[in-house]
């Protein structure tokens, strides 16, 4: 199945043009012509079927034909995720969680942080290619960068299970054994260089459980995908 994206399509819509870059990849890349048929997600939920009714590479207009909701995960999972000193780490992290199953990302600045700016609307594309490979009908939210303390403060009335991920040798749980289905479930990651020990007891204070992810010690994008796949595991039982 080829699926596409288009943000602003509603329930309703009878037909919808793309952009202008959409529209080259479908006429031009892919080569597809009026008759044409394939799938549309807004990225919230729905799927629509679709039929080009003109193949236009500077706007392509197509017919909506019917709509097909999907229904959600059925956990909620918030990373939130220090930005890795590469790059590309971060964003295979971003593409491989989407693929997984991921509701929120949110990158957090650290005390031990090496990249401090991202680009979000890199990121954005990422996640929506993604979406589309992976033939989902949900795009992941992402937030904005904020500092760590900021969002621990920010968390401090949020429901479900929060957790913090990191490498201190002092006690901590398993993730699987506070893991349970049908969940929200907000988990820290840290940067290379770890969290701080401050950072560590602000998270604790701010009712953070303390998690292994087992005896290995794991890069950042490593860990959240373990992370990921392991709540999406728990939530397949």
């Amino acid at each position: 199945m080829q699926l596409f994206y288009n943000p602003n399509l509603s329930e309703s819509a009878k037909e919808v043009t793309f952009d202008k870059e959409e529209s080259r990849h479908i006429v031009k890349v892919l080569r597809m012509k009026e008759g044409d048929t394939f799938k549309i997600t807004n990225g919230k939920g729905s799927f629509f079927s679709a039929v080009i009714t003109n193949a236009n590479p500077k706007g392509c207009l197509v017919k909506i034909l019917s709509e097909e909701f999907q229904r959600p995960l059925p956990y909620q999972l918030h990373l939130a995720v220090a930005p890795t000193k590469l790059n590309d780490r971060y964003e295979w992290f971003l593409e491989k969680a989407t693929e997984i199953g991921i509701t929120e990302i949110t990158p957090v600045i650290c005390d031990h942080s090496e990249r401090k700016v991202i680009k979000p609307e890199r990121y954005e594309k990422i996640l929506q290619s993604a979406m589309k490979q992976s033939l989902k009908a949900y795009l992941p939210i992402l937030n904005e960068a904020v500092s760590f303390r900021d969002f621990i403060n920010s968390e401090r009335t949020s429901e479900g299970i929060q957790c913090i991920a990191h490498c201190e040798e002092t006690e901590k749980k398993t993730l699987k054994s506070i893991l349970h289905p049908n969940k929200k479930v907000i988990l820290l990651i840290g940067p290379e260089g770890d969290f701080s020990s401050e950072e560590i007891k602000l998270a604790k204070q701010g009712g953070f459980i303390p998690v292994t992810l087992g005896e290995s010690r794991l890069r950042t994008e490593t860990a959240a995908i373990v992370a990921c796949h392991s709540v999406a595991f728990i939530n397949e039982i």
